[in-house]
């Protein structure tokens, strides 16, 4: 299993840096991802359903 790249440090640098998993206070071990993957998805799924609800 490969560990995943933090988005937060990762932004604005040349480098990808990688998630510190459990060290992270972003982290959440119960679905082994960083909360900002769970907030932009989330936040897609919100825009996809209005933008379905304006179509009708």
């Amino acid at each position: 299993m490969s560990i995943p790249i933090c988005p937060l440090m990762s932004a604005g640098s040349s480098m990808e840096i990688v998630c510190a998993q459990e060290k992270c206070s972003w982290y959440l071990k119960n679905y082994k991802t960083c909360s900002v993957y769970l907030l932009a998805h989330n936040a897609a799924l919100d825009i996809k359903e209005k933008q379905s609800r304006l179509k009708k």
